[in-house]
C-alpha cells in the first residue's frame, strides 16, 4: 500500500491519500480523541502524539497537528496508524454509514436549496481538494452560518475564503445573502 500525502493551505494540516475509499459518502469529522471512539482508524491516528485533529473525505484523511511538533517527527507514525489500519480489515467508522453531515432535516426553504446547491457544487469540492470541508448550518435573515472541518478549521487562510470567496459567490448568485459567518460546534 502506498499512501501519498499533500500539504494543505494550513501548515499544521496534512492529507494524507491511502489510494482507495475512506468513506462511501459524505465526510466525518473527529475534533478531538472523544470523539473519535466509533472510528477505529481515527483512533488508532489519535494515538500518534501531538495530533489534535482527524478528518475523512470519501478518499482521504485529514490530520491535524499541535504546532508543538513537527511534521518530518510524526508523518511516519501516521503513515504507520493508517497502514495498519488498512491491513486490519477493520471498519472506517463502526456502526451504519460513518460520518456524514449534520444537515437540517425538515422542509428547506427554496433559497436555502439555492445555496446549499451552490455550497455542493461550487465550494465544496474546492475545498475537499485542500483536506477540507463545508457544512451548511443554517440561514437568518441574510446570514449563511456554515462550519469549516478538516484542514479548513483553524487555517490561517479560512477567513478569507469564508469572506472573499464563498460570501462572494453566494451574494452573486442569491442577492438574499449580505453575510457569512463561520460557526464552531
Amino acid at each position: 500500500m502506498f499512501i501519498q500525502t499533500e500539504s494543505t493551505p494550513n501548515p499544521a494540516t496534512l492529507k494524507f491519500l491511502p489510494g482507495q475509499a475512506v468513506l462511501e459518502a459524505g465526510t466525518a469529522d473527529f475534533p478531538n480523541a472523544e470523539a473519535a471512539q466509533k472510528s477505529p482508524l481515527a483512533r488508532r491516528v489519535f494515538e500518534v502524539d501531538g495530533v489534535t485533529a482527524v478528518f475523512f473525505g470519501t478518499d482521504f484523511v485529514t490530520v491535524t497537528k499541535t504546532d508543538a511538533v513537527a511534521w518530518d517527527h510524526i508523518k511516519a507514525a501516521v503513515l504507520g496508524a493508517i497502514m495498519e489500519h488498512y491491513q486490519s480489515g477493520d471498519p472506517v467508522v463502526e456502526g451504519a454509514g460513518g460520518g456524514g453531515h449534520a444537515m437540517h432535516e425538515g422542509e428547506d426553504s427554496e433559497l436555502v436549496v439555492q445555496i446549499k446547491e451552490l455550497l455542493d457544487t461550487r465550494v465544496r469540492p474546492a475545498v475537499a481538494q485542500d483536506g477540507g470541508d463545508i457544512t451548511f448550518h443554517g440561514f437568518d435573515r441574510g446570514v449563511v452560518y456554515l462550519h469549516m472541518q478538516g484542514a479548513c478549521a483553524g487555517c490561517p487562510s479560512s477567513t478569507l475564503t469564508l469572506k472573499m470567496g464563498i460570501e462572494n459567490l453566494l451574494k452573486h448568485y442569491l442577492p438574499e445573502v449580505t453575510e457569512v459567518r463561520a460557526v464552531t460546534i
